[in-house]
């Protein structure tokens, strides 16, 4: 029964680097990225400030944005210069997801992709899978393939399109999402840990769990 679980934790796994050009945009509201063009740079704001329309949304929050470099090519300036694939090979606590996505054969997928998003799981979400587990996993492309495709959607979602969000994958299943201000949840259970990084084709939201696609 892990081997199972892991299977679905894992075919999640990977996804976040998948973003192959033929993912289909999902719906969303637009009139939320109405609002997200809408905020101002005045929201430096601490975090305990209670959310509102007012706080800036459109640089990287999160708790685990403090661990990424200041500067150099895995800081957030230099990730924004980047195609996705190659600016997560940047960023050492995305590493094991990187490791994934070369071996699936989707680093050109994924820097040629346009305007999408990826919730790109960290070393530590993938330490939460049996080692046996993921070690099969990285073996078999096909699922590996399947994981990784399942946490990229095919369009850039701003932080207010998290609140209440429901979205086509690459994968062909959707993901949910859901929550305010600077805490959001991916069906709901993995936690965005720092999110809205901008690279040169995608926004990346790191999450603290790898996602599983239904069966």
């Amino acid at each position: 029964m892990n081997t199972l679980r892991f299977r679905r934790t894992a075919v999640a796994v990977a996804t976040a680097a998948v973003l192959p050009l033929a993912l289909t945009a999902c719906s969303s509201d637009d009139s939320s990225k109405d609002a997200a063009a809408g905020s101002t740079p005045s929201a430096a704001a601490s975090t305990s400030a209670a959310p509102d329309d007012s706080m800036t949304m459109d640089e990287p929050f999160g708790p685990a944005c403090a661990s990424v470099p200041k500067e150099g090519a895995g800081s957030f300036d230099g990730m924004a210069k980047d195609p996705v694939a190659t600016a997560a090979s940047n960023n050492p606590e995305l590493s094991t997801l990187v490791t994934a996505v070369k071996q699936a054969g989707l680093v050109d997928t994924l820097n040629n992709a346009q305007n999408i998003t990826v919730f790109a799981p960290t070393n530590d979400a993938f330490a939460k899978i049996p080692k046996a587990d993921l070690d099969a996993l990285l073996a078999d492309k096909a699922e590996l393939t399947k994981v990784l495709t399942y946490h990229v959607v095919g369009q850039k979602l701003t932080p207010q399109q998290l609140e209440k969000g429901s979205f086509d994958t690459l994968e062909k299943s959707k993901l949910t999402t859901a929550g305010s201000g600077m805490e959001y949840t991916v069906n709901d259970s993995s936690k965005v840990v720092c999110g809205n990084v901008p690279t040169a084709n995608a926004t990346v939201y790191i999450v603290d769990s790898v996602l599983m696609p239904p069966k």
